[in-house]
Order: C-alpha cells, then sequence, then structure tokens
C-alpha cells in the first residue's frame, strides 16, 4: 500500500434538516459556512446550538452542513453521559433507529429530536480507486494501528467508500486523544 490515511479527529457536532435548521434559526435561513471540511462539499457553520440533556446542557455546539435529510447529533461517550443520556450507540451515520433524542435550542427556537443521538462508528471515507489499492470495499471493517507514545490499535473501523469521498479516517476526539493522535497524523490499516 503506497498511500497512507490523514486522521481527521472529529468533536462533537450536529447535522440539521432544513426543517430544523428553520425552526432554530428562522424562516428561510441558510447555513454560513466559515470553513470546509475534508470529505468534498461538506463544512463547518457558523451557526451553533445547544444541547438540552435530563441532567446537564453543552452550550454552543457547532453545525455542520450542507443540510440533511433527518437531524443527526454526534457526541463522544463523555458528552452522552454529561448530558444524562446514558450510554449513546455506536453508529454509522444516519444509521438513527433506535437511537436517544435530545434537545436543541436556536437563537430563533427549540426542537425536541425524538432520535438521533449516536457515537459515530469509527470509519474510513475513501474512493473505489482507493478501496481497489487496499483491497477492501465498503463496509469492511479493518484494523487501524497507531505508533508513538500512546500507541494502540482501533478495531472494527468501518470502510466508507464512495466516488465522492476523500481519503481520511474518521475518529472522535475522546478516542483520537487516548491514542495521541492529530488532524493530518497519518495512518494504515490492517485488514
Amino acid at each position: 500500500m503506497s498511500k497512507r490515511i490523514p486522521v481527521g479527529l472529529s468533536n462533537r457536532h450536529v447535522h440539521l434538516s432544513q426543517e430544523d435548521i428553520e425552526a432554530l434559526f428562522g424562516k428561510g435561513h441558510q447555513l454560513t459556512p466559515i470553513k470546509d471540511l475534508g470529505q468534498p462539499g461538506q463544512y463547518a457553520c457558523d451557526e451553533k446550538v445547544d444541547l438540552v440533556g435530563p441532567k446537564r446542557t453543552i452550550k454552543g455546539v457547532r453545525v455542520l452542513g450542507p443540510a440533511r435529510k433527518e437531524s443527526q447529533v454526534e457526541l463522544s461517550f463523555s458528552d452522552g453521559i454529561t448530558l444524562g443520556l446514558g450510554d449513546i450507540p455506536v453508529k454509522d451515520s444516519g444509521m438513527l433507529e433506535g437511537t436517544p433524542g435530545i434537545k436543541l435550542v436556536g437563537p430563533n427556537g427549540e426542537i425536541d429530536l425524538p432520535r438521533g443521538v449516536i457515537a459515530a462508528i469509527r470509519h474510513i471515507h475513501m474512493t473505489p480507486a482507493d478501496a481497489a489499492e487496499y483491497g477492501v470495499k465498503d463496509k469492511d471493517l479493518v484494523n487501524v494501528p497507531v505508533e508513538g507514545q500512546r500507541g494502540l490499535v482501533f478495531n472494527n473501523v468501518l470502510i466508507r467508500v464512495h466516488d465522492t469521498y476523500a481519503l481520511e479516517f474518521h475518529v472522535d476526539i475522546e478516542e483520537g486523544n487516548a491514542a495521541g493522535l492529530k488532524n493530518g497524523q497519518l495512518v494504515d490499516i490492517i485488514k
């Protein structure tokens, strides 16, 4: 394998449907991009919301764009505990069946999401050409070794293949910190 995979650490964030964007930020509101992310067409927005759980509130959680079909909140396990949600399920993005809900508060309103809170499964985005080079296919599970003083092996890393993706290993900030990972650091996979 000639290419190594860059790391993209993911902090807590929210994806919103257009309907929920308007409920939180006002009728006709469009998200305001402030920074492109590693995946083509994805961006961090100026907009932020507060997450209100049964025990506590986490203020100022960044919204990522563009608008999605269904709203989704991606948290670390620690965030779930802080909010009083307990163990949140590990799921692939968009797979929201059986997930807990949460209240979102924006500057122009609030909504009670009936579902959508997840801890995103660790995953690697890649193109079909990348997948061919690595000898993997969409939905395969691989391991990712991390070298260094806090080195470890991430097991059960989901491969996500699409022609619009850019090669990147996504892991949440909590997992990344445990391994001493940094954005842009390069890793390999083990099948």
